[in-house]
Order: C-alpha cells, then structure tokens, then sequence
C-alpha cells in the first residue's frame, strides 16, 4: 500500500510539474532485445562433422518486445507506463509485463546519452492459468537521444518449473521518439 501512494504521489508530482510549464512534454519507447543464457553444451568434447553444437559461452535464450508511453523532462529524465511480450526458449515461457518505468538519461557528450532505467509492475504467463506475479527490471544503455544500444535484467516473480521466479538477461536497442508542443500551439 505504501509502495501505491507513493508512486500515486510521485506521478501527480511530476505531472503537475509539466503542466505548470505551458508545454506538454511527451514520448513514446519501443525495444527489441535477445536474451540470452549460458550453454548447457559448451563442455561437449565430441566434435565430429555432424555436430550442431556450439562451443560458445553464452546462446540466445529468447526475445523480447516492449513499448511504452510517458512523460519526460528534457530527455533527461523519463517517467512512463511500458507493457510488452517476451518469449523465453528453454522455459517455453511466453509473458507479457505491465509496469511503470522511470528512467534518466544524462548527456556525457555532444550527442552520446547513458541510458538508466528501472521498472516495477505486474507480469502475466499467457497459456498458463492464472499464473503472475511482480515484474522487475533494470535497464543500462549507451546511445542517442533517440536509439540506443542497452544491456537489461529482468525477473519475473512467479513460480516455473521448480524455479522460484524466472530471470533473464538480454541485450537490444531502443527506439525512442520525443514530442514537444506548447499549449499555445494546441488551441
């Protein structure tokens, strides 16, 4: 309950700090990303020419798409409500996440930002009953002000094959796409 008013408090905050500016500042967010986990074969010692097998350390383990829309200040600092799909091969997990993502992103160069966001929310298995839990992530990137290059974990906080919650590294880019307009402009 704490953790509601708090976020309810944040948001009315923030939004009554933009529109006390006379300009609407909004934007939109989509990511792709490949997740990935380490190979259970990379210690196989049979080579042979019909081996299918790779020897290397870390193997795709899924994909993931998301998009959200919010509000931001400046580019710099980015608060919005995100929801997307990722698909999990070894699990054969297919979940779709619903969160707020609060993020900032600092300029260190003329046209280079360092991306760092966090969401918390509610993730949903499809095809699997009534099965959900938390959804949280963490998201580091490098890029500019609109594609960006990131690193992400992730963890879904429901029980699956008798894992206690089902985690995931990936790696992808972000598309983001800011709108400016006065309230002037829009009478």
């Amino acid at each position: 309950m704490k953790r509601i008013l708090l976020t309810i408090a944040f948001i009315t905050f923030f939004s009554s700090f933009i529109y006390s500016q006379a300009t609407k500042f909004t934007y939109v967010q989509f990511d792709f990303a490949v997740s990935i986990t380490g190979n259970p074969n990379t210690n196989d010692s049979y080579n042979g020419t019909e081996s299918t097998s790779t020897n290397a350390f870390l193997v795709p383990n899924g994909l993931g798409s998301k998009i959200g829309y919010g509000v931001h200040y400046k580019k710099w600092l980015t608060l919005g409500l995100h929801s997307g799909i990722d698909y999990k091969w070894d699990d054969k997990l297919v979940a779709v996440p619903v969160f707020l993502n609060l993020g900032i992103s600092p300029k260190v160069g003329p046209e280079t930002r360092i991306m760092l966001q966090a969401g918390y929310g509610k993730g949903f298995a499809i095809g699997r009953g009534d099965l959900n839990g938390e959804y949280k992530k963490l998201k580091l990137g490098i890029g500019s002000d609109d594609f960006i290059l990131f690193a992400e974990i992730c963890d879904y906080d429901f029980p699956l094959h008798n894992e206690k919650s089902i985690g995931m590294i990936s790696f992808g880019i972000t598309l983001q796409d800011f709108f400016y307009y006065s309230s002037s402009e829009a009478n």
